[in-house]
């Protein structure tokens, strides 16, 4: 084959210098063109996303930004092919045709594959740059999965123009699916399970999650094709395959819309007349609570006649979902609603007995230790 090249090399230099210098200068000036065209369309390619920056919209940078390479890719196909084309015509030999002809074809077909890549990862990437609140999980596999369809695609067009039967490749695939279905039962559950899991959403990265069924709770971290990564609170790596979500209940705290105050508080058999007054100055503090979202549930109310008191209980809930906001709210209507006590007279009560005495003396507020 080397030798064949070589004859076939040798042949174009002897035509070349039988005055065939013609097809040199077509060849030459072939080659320059296809420079400059890709030297200009790459330059008003740029000026015009420089324009489009200024806009809007995010897929015209999107388009712009994918484009360069194919059409750099197709220019020099195209020159080459027709370069190809005089060395034929010059040494009337087919074998430049015959390696560029499908060459050509593979060309066109790969320029297709990485417009359509770089349209992807543009598009990934100005959606997660310009979008106010970007769901980088929904990004991600939408993004995975673009490339995956690309690709095989792709190859497969590939295959069909080298000359080899799709069909019956599609067909050995199908009966090698079934196969590799039951040898991998797990891998394909954890599979689809992560494709559910972008589907559906119950969560995403950076959201606070946990289980009633299973001992898992902490941030996601990662949301991956077989395994999600979850960071516990005591900052342990915990992997989950994602078949599991298809089995458990699995709570979101991070999507819910407030945080909840239930409390019960309770006052002195000895204050029984000041418990009216103390659950009416503390709904009050509660209404007039700049943090306390008066638009939900807000319940104050005499509850219960415990052993050692009487009880009354809050039920509110914050305007916030912030953790340590939460609690410092908690901890000032707490506060209050001690103030509130104190001020009418009264004191919270603690467990106590009361003893009667053989005379008929009564001693009260004896602590109950034992």
């Amino acid at each position: 084959m080397i030798e064949f090249i070589q004859n076939l090399f040798t042949d174009f230099l002897n035509y070349v210098s039988r005055a065939e210098s013609f097809y040199v200068v077509e060849s030459s000036l072939v080659l320059f063109v296809a420079f400059l065209l890709d030297l200009f369309q790459r330059k008003t390619l740029f000026a015009l996303k420089e324009k489009a920056k200024r806009t809007k919209t995010i897929w015209d940078d999107v388009v712009l930004g994918a484009l360069p390479k194919p059409i750099s890719i197709i220019i020099w196909i195209s020159s080459f092919s027709y370069v190809a084309d005089i060395i034929q015509r010059a040494t009337q030999k087919m074998l430049f045709y015959e390696l560029f002809d499908p060459a050509r074809e593979i060309g066109i077909i790969l320029c297709l594959v990485v417009f359509a890549i770089g349209l992807i990862n543009k598009a990934e990437q100005n959606i997660l740059i310009h979008s106010e609140v970007p769901d980088q999980t929904t990004v991600h596999a939408l993004a995975k999965l673009g490339y995956m369809v690309v690709s095989i695609a792709g190859g497969l067009t590939l295959l069909q123009t080298l000359g080899l039967s799709i069909s019956g490749l599609m067909a050995f695939g199908g009966m090698g699916g079934i196969a590799v279905g039951f040898a991998a039962q797990d891998l394909l559950s954890n599979f689809f399970g992560g494709l559910f899991l972008y589907t559906d959403r119950p969560f995403s990265v950076g959201d606070w999650v946990r289980s009633p069924d299973r001992n898992i709770e902490g941030t996601v971290e990662k949301i991956g094709w077989r395994v999600t990564q979850i960071r516990t609170f005591d900052k342990r790596p915990l992997y989950v395959p994602n078949a599991i979500f298809s089995q458990i209940a699995v709570e979101n705290p991070s999507r819910m819309s407030n945080r909840r105050i239930k409390e019960t508080i309770g006052i002195r058999y000895d204050d029984a007349g000041k418990m009216a007054k103390i659950i009416e100055l503390t709904k009050e503090m509660l209404l007039a609570h700049s943090d306390i979202d008066t638009s939900k549930t807000l319940i104050v109310n005499f509850n219960a006649f415990a052993s050692s008191s009487l009880d009354f209980f809050i039920y509110t809930f914050t305007k916030t979902t912030n953790w340590v906001d939460y609690h410092q709210i908690k901890q000032d209507v707490l506060l209050k609603v001690l103030d509130i006590i104190e001020g009418q007279g009264a004191e919270c009560a603690f467990p106590t007995s009361t003893v009667h005495m053989a005379d008929g003396e009564l001693f009260r507020n004896i602590d109950n230790e034992s």
